[in-house]
């Protein structure tokens, strides 16, 4: 039996997940295009990378661990696991490294992660599939293109924020569903109707609150897993005859009135939609701490290069937009002495003492984020300076930007400032290809050896010409 015989076909005409749908099945015949497929090579590479470091995280374990007793056909690579999952699971898997090291790439303004859970989900029904590497670009392209515009559906340019981050909401993990659930289908081969299903489906199915953000708890590592699996799963739910409603994104009880009330916006969803494409725009990190910390970082950077010696600090005045204080500045006490190293990437003043006394990687790496250095004396002797507080120049620039100020007085009374309005791995001040393969190998050090390294690089970035993923996924596979 078919799906059209057990799916009963909806009127999509005018509704957004039918705009939506009607996109990805273009560009699943048509192609993204060369610079488009080279966009999101660069983020399959850096996906990678992130989830090879995620290895051995307490997060990774525990899913990993669950995934191994799910049953099913094995035809998807858990990555560093050396072995195989059915789709769904290896999604799950997957997308709990990839977000686990707070590594993964940022659309703003939306203040959203799309790479972490769509990307698994089209590595993982492609390879399950054996489609082409373009195949998998195109389809993880438009799903990351569909979950940042569902981000900035409940984006208020009045409130200068998201709105499921006001309401305590995960975007990433909500709307990374979805996307990943158009990417899913694609590959999967189906109409725009059933790409619409399968995103409808998922709409039911995502989830994320920040509560940990605050005050501890590894479940948030494990949102984009969840996000991924739910993806996939809708895909497969859709080649079998569930159905979506037609007016999922837009209606009275649809995904936007449901967590972002009054204030979302549908519009927005399908704005220039095939015109126009945030994929390009969205920014790679750095840094593998939350991002609301990486100016900060920059500007401790900058004083050190320009002299300072930390030793000579007696005061730090970090400003930074209103809305992220809640995040990298409160509590204060938990900030200035993070409990792990998993909490000290969510700290303002931890991370701009690790910058100014040297840091590691690109300017702060894994290192900089063990349980150890959470409780290195010099460290914390430095965030137990940091005043953080918001500044009117970093309100006007956020959330297009996460900018930061840094003021420093030395034992002469002298006060050194750096400023930073645009971020590092953004349009405006991006990463090159070479520092993105640095960033790779950083990650990838010790855990791959220098061969197999290059050949996952090469590999990942020659996507768009592979026939398949299988010389890929079978090295990073383990």
């Amino acid at each position: 039996m078919s799906r059209s015989d057990i799916a009963p076909r909806h009127d999509l005409q005018g509704t957004v997940v039918g705009r939506l749908a009607a996109l990805a099945a273009h560009i699943r015949t048509a192609g993204l295009g060369e610079e488009l497929r080279k966009d999101v090579a660069r983020r399959v590479l850096d996906v990678l990378g992130n989830s090879v470091a995620a290895q051995g995280q307490p997060s990774a374990s525990a899913v990993t661990a669950v995934a191994r007793g799910w049953a099913g056909a094995c035809s998807a690579t858990g990555i560093g696991t050396g072995e195989r999952f059915p789709a769904a699971t290896a999604a799950l898997v997957n997308g709990t490294l990839a977000h686990s090291m707070d590594s993964d790439d940022t659309h703003l303004p939306s203040v959203l992660h799309p790479s972490a859970s769509v990307v698994p989900a089209a590595l993982a029904v492609g390879e399950s599939t054996g489609a082409s590497g373009a195949a998998v670009l195109d389809a993880a392209g438009v799903g990351i293109e569909i979950a940042v515009r569902l981000g900035m559906g409940g984006y208020d340019e009045e409130l200068g924020n998201s709105e499921f981050f006001e309401r305590g909401l995960h975007a990433t993990s909500i709307c990374g569903a979805v996307g990943s659930a158009a990417a899913a289908a694609m590959l999967y081969g189906l109409d725009a109707q059933g790409i619409a299903d399968a995103m409808g489906i998922a709409a039911s199915f995502g989830a994320g609150l920040l509560e940990a953000n605050r005050t501890g708890g590894t479940v948030k590592r494990a949102h984009c897993g969840w996000a991924a699996h739910s993806g996939v799963t809708a895909a497969e739910f859709a080649r079998h005859g569930l159905t979506g409603p037609p007016t999922v994104i837009e209606g009275r009880f649809g995904f936007l009135h449901a967590f972002c009330g009054d204030r979302a916006d549908a519009a927005k969803v399908v704005e220039k939609l095939g015109e126009h494409w945030e994929l390009p725009g969205i920014f790679f990190k750095p840094y593998p701490c939350n991002h609301f910390t990486h100016a900060g970082i920059d500007a401790a950077r900058a004083l050190r290069r320009d002299g300072l010696d930390p030793a000579e600090i007696v005061e730090i005045d970090l400003g930074v937009p209103k809305p992220v204080l809640r995040t990298i500045a409160e509590p204060p006490a938990a900030k200035a002495a993070p409990e792990s190293g998993y909490h000290a990437a969510f700290s303002g003043p931890f991370t701009v003492a690790r910058a100014l006394l040297g840091g590691s990687g690109l300017g702060v790496g894994h290192a900089d984020f063990t349980d150890e250095a959470a409780k290195d004396p010099r460290t914390l002797a430095l965030t137990s300076l940091v005043v953080s507080h918001s500044d009117d120049r970093c309100d006007e620039l956020y959330p297009h930007q996460f900018p930061a100020v840094l003021r420093v007085r030395t034992r002469d009374g002298e006060w050194h400032e750096a400023r930073v309005d645009h971020n590092r791995g953004g349009p405006a001040n991006p990463l090159s290809d070479d520092e993105l393969t640095l960033k790779f190998d950083l990650n990838v050090e010790g855990r791959l050896s220098s061969a197999a390294g290059r050949a996952v690089a090469e590999r990942a970035l020659g996507l768009p010409a592979a026939d398949s993923l299988d010389d890929l996924m079978s090295i990073v596979r383990g």
